[in-house]
């Protein structure tokens, strides 16, 4: 059972993740829509087993997450999926210097690929 973190603003980018993820079979997904919520949820529940994450939000974006996340120890070593609609190359060399980042994926996300990287991660865990 993955539990999986979704951090994105975009409500129509939500239903469509979670429609997608419930199709594979992931129905463990919390969803919240700004950095800073993200923040208070990693605050109040469990470690997920993974984190979608925007760059481009209101109130806390994606790198201020990554930030506070780091200085506060909030679930360390919990692999991060960039979801963005941002092709900037600064942007993608920028997520390279964060070690919690497993891929970086600009919208609209291939699910084909999501599903692969999520069996990729699994497969390890199950190696731990």
């Amino acid at each position: 059972m993955i539990q999986i973190l979704i951090i994105e603003d975009d409500d129509v980018t939500n239903f469509i993740t979670e429609t997608k993820l419930n199709e594979i079979g992931l129905h463990h997904i919390a969803i919240v829509t700004n950095g800073q919520m993200g923040i208070d949820y990693l605050k109040g529940n469990d470690c997920p087993d993974l984190i979608l994450l925007d760059i481009n939000m209101p109130i806390l974006d994606g790198w201020e997450f990554l930030a506070a996340k780091k200085r506060l120890g909030l679930c360390p070593n919990i692999p991060i999926i960039i979801t963005t609609s941002s092709g900037r190359p600064e942007d993608r060399f920028k997520a390279t210097t964060f070690k919690d980042i497993y891929e970086y994926l600009e919208k609209p996300v291939n699910f084909d690929v999501l599903q692969r990287l999520l069996l990729n991660l699994e497969k390890k865990k199950l190696e731990c």
